[in-house]
């Protein structure tokens, strides 16, 4: 049931842009950026990864910003405003024992936001080293390459100062986020964004529309927000919520939304990648991945490996290799796949080939 609320179960007929699947998805984890890219393929197996890098950096109908936990996400340019708005201040109060521990007190933390600002409007794109460089020439000590550097990245990101801009390379940039994607909306058209109490609900309900059946505690989770505040976008979404039973415990899903565990047929088989969205969306995760083989997803340290998932449980891990001109999947089962399920599986591998541009 989660893999359909979530778009692991789309048929292979419907194909979607990368900022549809993005906004219906309520966000792709996106620390990082190939890992991202292959989550907006396993929802949308019709793209390749051009059409991914065409909706960031031409259309730029996606941006790749600080959003949900204050982690790096590739968002629906739509929802970009009212996101920040949103999430920002939570995740900048949030930072400030930090911002105090590598010597940064409020005065310079908004120097270096405004240097930050001058610097991209001025000269952007630029990179993390070219940003050290202009808030060091506003007075503020920081060292190129240092966690101040980064976190004071992250908080004019959260301010909505600048977001993700082109790479370099393997290095990242950062352009100013007005200038990257000026008023327009993901579809060209500027929209009066979100705010207050309709923010919350919206959220609410694209976590539900995405990770559904859930409770205020997965919200919490997902979104970095406090479980009062998550249980009252629940209040919120009164009357719009249908109450159903999820690993033995009361849980909410959308009225009108389809519950059922599937309509049989071939197995769905998807080859997640790491720190895919899909296993960030609820605090409690057995249905997803079993406890005994939860170790093997979650190695600790924040690490989560990409994942074979059939019909929505985790079935093993997998890894992506490359070498003389072609690309290496090697699968690790937990346990032994059925027939169809490996067939399925491997199915999925040459479509992981089509989507890099390799054998």
């Amino acid at each position: 049931m989660w893999a359909r609320a979530s778009g692991l179960a789309r048929p292979e007929t419907e194909a979607l842009d990368p900022a549809a699947v993005v906004a219906a998805a309520a966000g792709i984890q996106a620390q990082d950026r190939r890992a991202a890219r292959l989550s907006v393929w396993t929802r949308s197996r019709s793209l390749d990864a051009a059409a991914v890098d065409e909706a960031l950096f031409r259309e730029r109908s996606v941006v790749r910003t600080w959003a949900m936990r204050g982690t790096l996400h590739l968002v629906a340019t739509e929802d970009v405003r009212w996101l920040l708005a949103l999430l920002g201040p939570v995740f900048v109060a949030a930072s400030r024992r930090r911002y105090a521990e590598l010597g940064l007190d409020e005065q310079a933390s908004a120097s270096a936001v405004d240097a930050i600002a001058a610097a991209v409007a001025a000269d952007g794109p630029l990179s993390s080293a070219a940003l050290a460089e202009r808030i060091r020439d506003r007075g503020v000590d920081v060292e190129p390459g240092s966690q101040a550097v980064a976190h004071l990245v992250r908080r004019a990101a959260l301010e909505g100062v600048v977001c993700c801009g082109p790479e370099d390379g393997t290095r990242g940039t950062y352009v100013g986020l007005a200038d990257w994607i000026g008023d327009r909306a993901g579809d060209g058209h500027a929209r009066p964004p979100l705010g207050g109490d309709a923010a919350l609900a919206e959220l609410a309900r694209r976590h539900l529309a995405a990770f559904g059946p859930a409770r205020p505690e997965d919200f919490a989770s997902w979104s970095g927000l406090t479980l009062a505040r998550a249980r009252a976008a629940w209040r919120l979404l009164e009357g719009r919520l249908t109450e159903v039973v999820a690993a033995g415990r009361p849980a909410w899903v959308l009225a009108g939304i389809d519950v059922g565990v599937g309509h049989g047929g071939p197995p769905s088989v998807r080859l997640l990648p790491a720190f895919d969205t899909y296993l960030l969306g609820h605090r409690g995760r057995e249905l997803i991945v079993e406890d005994r083989f939860a170790r093997r997803v979650w190695p600790g340290g924040g690490w989560i490996h990409p994942t074979v998932v059939v019909d929505g449980k985790a079935a093993g891990t997998w890894k992506l290799g490359s070498g003389g001109g072609s690309a290496a999947v090697v699968v690790e089962p937990f346990e032994a796949l059925a027939t169809d399920a490996a067939a399925a599986l491997d199915a999925d591998i040459h479509r992981v080939g089509a989507f890099l541009g390799t054998s």
